[in-house]
């Protein structure tokens, strides 16, 4: 593949490419099972079910009710246990080869009859890895209810955690899977444009965050996995959620899209801005562009071949008195939701660090957050990148504020 000729921007989307995106996904799992030495994964995250096969049901509701999940062997069949009734969701899927109905593992669902529906759920996963011509001895299980990871783990499989080979297989995107993505950022920079025109003083954060999520939806997109829109004080320190705060003339309005958009691609950008009414203060600028200088430099720096060590290290400083309040990371991965790596400061190397190398094919999300301990206000910037073979392409193009630019 060759990221820099950007022909993906120009492609039609249609069965045809959905369709290869979904077996390259496939295809990409399963080289990592091989990797890490398994015989299959088992996958219960909605997101994930949904990278290794394309099907999608009730993807929030399923976050909390992992009573839904997918067996991908090595070699041999796929098979997703979907809801009982839900089968026709899986309707011209060309990644799977077996549909069955979920035993209702759950508590929840199934109370004190839950144990019975896990002895279910291993006779069915040793069928499957019955079919495989694998033979690791080892099986990979991720966001599992309780029960039925103890009980497998008695049942003598050797099981890691499957969140390991999975995120580091959605790390690198195929052209088409970039079709995708660059149509769900374009829709998202659409939402953001709409809400910027609907800023003014005397409305609501949450009516401002509002006309955005409703240009979302009406475009295709799924939803917010955040609540990240504030103003005012309340930008400082930031992950404070959207509320019912009036905003007014000459603040600051900070916001973070983190949006499943259309395809279920995560579009992940974020701007501030000035409430209209009021001129930005000579503050307000010194730190919007401190922070577009943080964000500036670390995407000039990123290069294909460059380890996450050496990124972190070379990383732009920040100022003593902006650490206290910095993001969580320099970078994090972008897929269909936020991904592997994230790539940590280096004053927080030792504690939470860990190595990788940046891969052209990643998409790749660049924080920025400047904002004072005890400060009043803060700045939030963020871009989505495409690393190519040699260097980087933003993904993401909405433009800073000239106003606190200048």
């Amino acid at each position: 593949m060759n990221y820099s000729t950007f022909d993906f921007f120009n492609q039609v989307i249609d069965k045809d490419l959905e369709d290869r995106v979904a077996i390259y996904r496939l295809n990409r799992l399963r080289e990592q099972i091989i990797n890490f030495k398994l015989d299959a994964v088992v996958l219960f995250e909605p997101i994930n079910i949904r990278y290794a096969c394309g099907v999608r049901n009730m993807q929030v509701y399923s976050q909390r009710n992992p009573a839904r999940y997918l067996i991908v062997p090595a070699e041999g069949p796929v098979a997703l246990f979907e809801y009982r009734s839900c089968a026709h969701l899986t309707e011209g899927v060309v990644t799977l080869d077996e549909v069955h109905p979920a035993s209702p593992i759950m508590p929840l669902h199934s109370g004190d009859h839950s144990h019975r529906h896990v002895q279910s759920f291993i006779t069915s996963l040793k069928d499957i890895l019955s079919r495989s011509t694998q033979n690791f001895g080892r099986i990979g299980i991720e966001s599992a209810p309780t029960e039925l990871l103890a009980d497998t783990i008695k049942a003598g499989f050797d099981v890691i955690d499957a969140s390991r080979p999975i995120e580091v297989a959605k790390s690198v995107k195929s052209l088409d899977e970039l079709t995708l993505i660059a149509r769900s950022v374009t829709l998202t920079e659409r939402a953001m444009s709409v809400l910027e025109g609907y800023l003014k003083p005397g409305i609501t954060e949450n009516e401002a965050w509002a006309v955005f999520n409703k240009e979302v939806l009406a475009t295709g997109g799924e939803y917010a996995e955040t609540r990240l829109f504030s103003s005012g004080n309340r930008t400082n320190p930031w992950f404070q959620e959207c509320s019912d705060k009036i905003m007014n003339a000459g603040e600051l309005v900070a916001f973070d899209t983190d949006t499943v958009g259309i395809f279920g691609y995560y579009t992940d950008f974020s701007r501030t801005f000035v409430i209209p009414g009021k001129e930005a203060t000579p503050t307000q600028k010194a730190l919007y562009q401190l922070s577009c200088e943080e964000l500036e430099t670390n995407i000039a720096l990123m290069k294909p071949g460059m380890s996450f060590k050496e990124y972190s290290q070379k990383a732009w400083r920040i100022p003593k008195e902006y650490q206290k309040n910095r993001y969580l990371a320099v970078v994090h991965g972008c897929g269909m939701t936020g991904e592997w790596p994230i790539i940590s400061h280096n004053m927080d190397w030792d504690e939470v660090g860990y190595d990788g190398i940046i891969q052209p094919g990643m998409t790749l999300c660049v924080e920025s957050y400047i904002g004072r301990e005890y400060g009043e206000e803060g700045v939030k910037l963020e871009e989505q990148v495409l690393v190519t073979e040699t260097g980087v392409r933003r993904m993401s193009s909405y433009g800073y504020s000239n106003e606190l630019l200048n």
